[in-house]
């Protein structure tokens, strides 16, 4: 994952201790630091990493400004005038800083777990084949992507013709008409309470993958924390006590759309209201993302920002894996040891066996033809 990729910026003042005074510019987010970049000169006056933050807190300045403090090691750092609010930022801040302190302790104490002498020697002995299979690996990789254009535009005109079809469908017959679908889902809603935790319980046993999220709503001043949970069958977004907010089934989704790896927007397109659209902002939202690509693959749409997280997902090393060097290493095998008779005289037998059934097909059909041609 790329290291600078900007999550969010805000404008807003810091305070310079050097110069004792309040200096405009741009507060920025990455997935490991905290930045602060001056408006009139351009010079990045505040640079460090999130695993150094001990502290972030709601203070106010001069007991009037509400403002935004980060203790770094034993530097105190003061943020103010943040828009849209001071609130937005610090949920945001405060969700990616323990986010990568929880990912720092567990990486680290796997590291300390694998380190073995007998690994390095092994790594150093298949440097040379590992080259080697990565050449082969790269051909096969660009043959794919002309598979993936053509088949991401397929599903792009698939999904597209079923939310046409849905949208029409609601058009077609008005909301009195008794075989309307539009009635029958307001029945559906009007069921008991009991039905409800039925199927509560199905989807707590469906759960795929559930992640803590930040939760915008229309408008970036309405933000909270939350969570995402993706079931088989949709996807649902509640709060942090675990009260549904919306829950979105896999025919309501319309669009997804992947700003950056770390944020999405789901939405479902009403006429007549508006649209019911959600934007997620979340520290584990990689993890979600391939999970989201296989369950909407027809409605799913990366946009600029993110195309580099998936021509890194989807790198030849990443994407083949181990299946390509046991590919690989199979064919290396049959090239060279060629006298082995397994593999390629029963493939050789039936392949002939399915050229007779072919021309045997071809023939009779010729002869009918010819019969129905006959004055």
């Amino acid at each position: 994952m790329n290291e600078d990729i900007r999550i969010h910026s805000w404008p807003c003042s810091y305070y310079l201790d050097t110069s004792k005074q309040w200096v405009s510019g741009r507060l920025s987010l990455t997935p490991v630091a905290i930045k602060f970049t001056a408006d009139k000169t351009g010079e990045l006056l505040v640079n460090f990493h999130l695993s150094s933050v001990s502290e972030i807190k709601k203070e106010s300045s001069n007991l009037i400004f509400s403002s935004l403090t980060i203790l770094e090691k034993n530097t105190k750092h003061w943020f103010s005038s943040l828009q849209p609010n001071r609130n937005v930022v610090f949920n945001i801040l405060e969700h990616f800083w323990r986010e990568q302190l929880l990912s720092s302790q567990g990486a680290g104490a796997e590291a300390a777990a694998l380190q073995s002498t007998k690994g390095k020697e092994l790594t150093g002995l298949l440097t040379g084949s590992q080259k080697r299979l990565e050449d082969t690996a790269k051909v096969l990789h660009y043959q794919g992507e002309q598979f993936d254009n053509i088949m991401r535009g397929l599903n792009k005109i698939e999904g597209d013709m079923d939310v046409a079809d849905r949208l029409l469908t609601e058009l077609e017959s008005p909301s009195w008409w008794p075989f309307s679908s539009k009635l029958w889902k307001a029945l559906l809603e009007t069921k008991p309470k009991e039905t409800a935790t039925v199927s509560d319980s199905k989807n707590q046993e469906g759960i795929i993958i559930r992640i803590p999220v930040i939760i915008t709503h229309r408008t970036d001043s309405n933000v909270k924390p939350g969570k995402l949970t993706l079931f088989a069958s949709g996807l649902e977004i509640s709060d942090c006590n675990s009260q549904v907010i919306h829950r979105f089934e896999s025919k309501d989704v319309d669009d997804i759309r992947v700003h950056t790896p770390y944020e999405i927007s789901v939405r479902q397109r009403f006429i007549g209201k508006p649209d019911t659209s959600y934007r997620l902002l979340s520290a584990k939202m990689p993890e979600a993302i391939p999970i989201l690509e296989m369950q909407f693959s027809k409605k799913i749409q990366f946009l600029e920002d993110a195309l580099g997280f998936v021509g890194a997902r989807k790198s030849p090393q990443v994407d083949l894996g181990t299946s390509i060097w046991q590919a690989a290493t199979g064919l290396l095998g049959g090239a060279v040891q060629p006298g082995s008779p397994v593999g390629g005289r029963e493939g050789m037998d039936s392949d002939q066996v399915q050229l007779q059934k072919q021309e045997k097909i071809s023939q009779e059909e010729a002869k009918e033809l010819k019969q129905s041609w006959k004055p």
